[in-house]
């Protein structure tokens, strides 16, 4: 029996997602050129490398099916997504691609077998692990993106702005605050730990 597959990698793709662009409609568009030090990406820039990423994925196991990354030009295809980081776009065009392209990937998720998701991929020699199996290789692009998201909540707080998951979360805490001094917190704890 398998308890986690192409349905269970989808949808919590689609949750991360979800919520990367929650924090992309939240910061202001003349904020999109903000920057925690000069090394790093800009606002833009990082959400426009989130939405690319996904195509890393997308050419290794759905297009190339690749069983080995041995002499893969990882290289040349970041150079062409640090390329699309430097195009300039509107705050309304990051967001739809960040909505495209992540339903595109999610879609691919979900349509994968449990046999593909099983089938190991070698990594180049003297990487560690030297094997991986799909289902971790494609996991990996939601802990990515869970990765540059914390980066994007603390460029909101270096914005003086509050993260929309953290008003959230602030917002059930007083209502479970409230609940529990009218003696309905079980109630409402359980509500909110359901599933939409």
């Amino acid at each position: 029996m398998t308890y986690y597959g192409a349905k269970e990698i989808a949808n919590s793709f689609r949750t991360v997602r979800k919520n990367t662009i929650a924090i992309a409609e939240d910061i202001p568009e003349d904020q999109y050129g903000f920057r925690a030090t000069p090394d790093t990406r800009t606002v833009a820039q990082t959400l426009i490398h989130i939405a690319v990423m996904t195509s890393l994925q997308e050419k290794i196991h759905f297009q190339d099916k690749l069983t080995t990354l041995e002499g893969f030009d990882f290289f040349g295809l970041m150079g062409a997504f640090i390329a699309e980081e430097q195009a300039k776009r509107s705050k309304a065009e990051i967001i739809a691609m960040l909505q495209e392209r992540g339903e595109k990937f999610a879609s691919l998720l979900a349509g994968a077998s449990d046999e593909f998701l099983a089938e190991q991929v070698t990594y180049p020699a003297g990487m560690q692990p030297p094997v991986k199996c799909r289902l971790e290789m494609l996991i990996s692009s939601k802990e990515h993106e869970m990765h540059h998201r914390g980066q994007l909540m603390l460029m909101e707080r270096l914005l003086g702005m509050v993260p929309p998951l953290t008003r959230q979360m602030q917002a059930f805490i007083a209502q479970m605050q409230a609940a529990q001094a009218k003696g309905e917190s079980r109630a409402r704890a359980i509500a909110f730990f359901q599933p939409a």
